[in-house]
């Protein structure tokens, strides 16, 4: 294979770099993004993207704002992370992951290949989420959560009604999700609660506990 040196990335004045960021081929920087210290950013990725929404879109809000990445990090090979979104130190989001904004997402922790985190979600420190993951809107994710691969969340009561009022899960701090498991809107996760592999979980889950099935119910 020839040896080709990577295309400079494309940055917006007003972005700020920190001088020893690690650049792939074909990335896009936008306005008023803000990247730390010892960053590496793989190819085709886009930083500070601004959200193009519908007139009825329930994720309608203030002005994102600036997209911080914190020291450290790692945004890998077509990862797409808009505007007003927060990555802390040290985290890793994944090839194709698909961050928007406002989402905060706390220190050392993994977004999987091909995950999905919409607006509004909060994730702290030391989470794990595996591959082809979707948190929706209002999510709340406390530290030290493992979520597996497929699993699913909602916010929706409605399901698609104009006027329902979205409700995202809460998982606590510890909690396990296994793989395809379905949280319904506004449930808890209670510390260090497992919710087993394609269980549908539509009620609150208790610290400890172990939920299976569909529906979910504790054993």
């Amino acid at each position: 294979m020839d040896d080709h040196p990577a295309s400079e990335p494309l940055v917006a004045k007003s972005a700020s770099v920190a001088d020893d960021v690690v650049f792939g081929a074909n990335v896009v920087i936008h306005e008023d993004v803000v990247i730390g210290a010892g960053v590496v950013i793989q190819d085709n990725v886009v930083l500070g993207k601004l959200p193009l929404l519908s007139a009825s879109s329930a994720t309608q809000g203030e002005a994102p704002g600036a997209l911080t990445i914190g020291a450290g990090a790692r945004i890998c090979s077509g990862a797409i992370i808009f505007a007003g979104s927060t990555i802390g130190e040290g985290t890793i989001i994944g090839d194709q992951a698909y961050i928007r904004e406002r989402a905060v997402i706390g220190e050392q922790s993994v977004i999987g290949r091909a995950s999905g985190v919409d607006p509004d979600v909060v994730i702290g420190d030391h989470v794990s989420i595996q591959s082809s993951v979707y948190v929706t809107a209002g999510t709340v994710i406390e530290d030290e959560v493992f979520i597996g691969p497929g699993a699913i969340t909602t916010n929706d009561r409605l399901i698609g009604e104009l006027d329902g009022q979205l409700d995202g899960p809460t998982l606590c701090r510890g909690c396990r999700i296994g793989a395809g498991a379905v949280l319904l809107p506004g449930v808890r996760i209670g510390e260090k609660a497992l919710v087993a592999a394609g269980a549908v979980v539509s009620a609150d889950v208790a610290d400890g506990a172990l939920v299976v099935g569909v529906p979910a119910r504790e054993r």
